[in-house]
């Protein structure tokens, strides 16, 4: 197969590295979510047809934005004639295309696109879920498997948002200080599931995406500057400690390693630096709340210079804290592991086991993982071979398939 020109492959790169940003810019200028998707799409249409023979301009994401604005504009001038409002709003866009610079003067524009999204007028889960699709571009099935849920759910979710935040006439704005700290814990919330889908894709070919954690890692620093509440901190300082360990984390031929077997050279020491660093800060704070505890945890894995030098015990107790904090089965599943590691086995077992007796984690992946790869160190292979089968029906992520596949082959009798 012969490569792509270079005017589609910068094309795709723009897409990639700027279709968001873009978009983001379409909705500050334009003032809808919907004229800004078809403004995004007719850019890029325009670019497929000027690029290959015109050369990609110096700045594609400026150029994007500016040949959005104005095939905007169009659409709604062939529409004035019949519409004296769509006459009013096509003067108005045009009036501030000539006066008001594309490039924001304050925050950045994915940042107020998220404060937009997670607006105290739409439900928690809606804020979440149009966040998630319209600022980072996951799919919807990708949004819906972040909510454990349905894509159709997930899609209805997403049109009432949209329909909410023009009909509620919801500002593209940062809010002022004084509303930030009610609006935080919405928008933590959504910068973390971003990450999470970067640092551990929940579908495809590849283990992580680092398009999604870089970007969750930008927006998290540009939210500490904005807002350097305990919490931000202690998100940022999870992500970073996280993200060092990128690189070790798969082999060069894309399958999984395990922590417990990883490079640790291969660590990032100046993003464990940076992290631990802002995770003590976080975790000594009067308002250490359970991202500055997650981050406390991260830098004890980080900061052990071998598996057996890690202090689980510490862990453990850090683990109680956030239960305290966010008493979910997905905390409680993260403990039960610790203890695994700190008491042996089969205490670890007994947890996991009551975990998914209580039955709110049947179709979670991770904890049939867990309670296979717990059997299978107690050598209790028939039990391992079921939860590794169950588990391998929930997973989307190729790597993870071909990783419990390999389990199950070990245990082959």
């Amino acid at each position: 197969m012969s490569e792509p020109p270079e005017g589609s492959r910068a094309i795709e790169r723009a897409w990639r590295d700027h279709s968001r940003a873009v978009l983001a810019t379409l909705v500050r200028l334009l003032g809808d979510f919907d004229r800004a998707e078809e403004a995004l799409h007719e850019a890029f249409l325009a670019a497929a047809a000027q690029w290959p023979g015109e050369g990609v301009p110096r700045n594609p994401r400026s150029w994007l934005v500016s040949a959005g604005r104005f095939k905007a504009i169009d659409r709604i001038r062939r529409r004035a004639r019949f519409d004296a409002a769509a006459q009013e709003l096509a003067e108005r866009l045009e009036t501030e295309a000539r006066e008001m610079p594309e490039a924001p003067d304050i925050e950045d524009d994915r940042l107020r696109l998220i404060f937009t999204c997670c607006h105290p007028a739409l439900s928690p889960d809606a804020q979440v879920a149009m966040t998630l699709r319209e600022v980072c571009g996951l799919t919807t099935e990708e949004v819906a498997s972040a909510f454990l849920t349905g894509a159709p759910t997930v899609a209805q979710r997403i049109v009432r948002a949209k329909a909410r935040i023009r009909d509620a006439r919801i500002p593209y704005e940062v809010p002022a200080r004084g509303e930030l700290p009610a609006r935080l814990d919405t928008v933590l919330h959504v910068i973390y599931l971003v990450f999470n889908e970067g640092y551990s894709a929940s579908s495809g070919e590849s283990l992580t995406r680092y398009d999604l954690s870089a970007e969750a890692i930008r927006l998290g620093r540009l939210l500490v500057e904005l807002i350097p509440e305990p919490e931000a901190i202690g998100l940022l300082a999870l992500m970073l400690l996280n993200e060092s360990r990128r690189d070790a984390r798969s082999s060069p031929t894309g399958e999984i390693v395990l922590l417990a077997d990883q490079d640790r050279s291969r660590w990032n020491r100046d993003l464990i630096a940076e992290g631990t660093a802002l995770a003590r800060q976080a975790i000594a704070s009067p308002g250490a709340g359970r991202y500055a505890v997650q981050a406390a945890i991260a830098a004890v894995h980080a900061n052990a210079s071998s598996p057996d030098q890690t202090d689980w015990a510490e862990i453990v107790q850090c683990y109680d804290r956030l239960l305290a904090l966010d008493a979910s089965p997905v905390v409680a599943l993260n403990r039960a592991v610790a203890v695994a590691m700190r008491d042996g086995p089969e205490a670890g077992l007994a947890l996991v086991e009551a975990i998914l007796e209580r039955g709110d984690m049947d179709d979670y992946r991770l904890a049939h993982a867990a309670r296979a790869d717990l059997c299978r160190r107690l050598g209790r292979k028939a039990d391992a071979r079921a939860s590794y089968r169950r588990a391998l029906k929930l997973t989307r992520q190729e790597p993870e398939r071909r990783f419990i596949e390999r389990r199950l082959a070990e245990l082959a009798d």
